[in-house]
């Protein structure tokens, strides 16, 4: 799956490492400025259930 994150550097990884401990992650894009406020980002991931997550 494709998840995009948005907001601080802060927020994003944060997000990034709770995401990480249900979601196996295949790859990382770099940071994309936000269009509108120069204080936000965008990251994509591509992600995959982790085996032992699954019910």
């Amino acid at each position: 799956m494709r998840i995009r994150l948005h907001g601080t550097p802060t927020e994003t990884a944060a997000a990034l490492d709770a995401i990480a401990r249900v979601l196996h992650i295949h790859q990382v894009s770099r940071p994309y400025p936000d269009r509108r406020s120069p204080l936000l980002q965008r990251i994509y991931l591509h992600a995959s259930p982790r085996e032992d997550t699954r019910p």
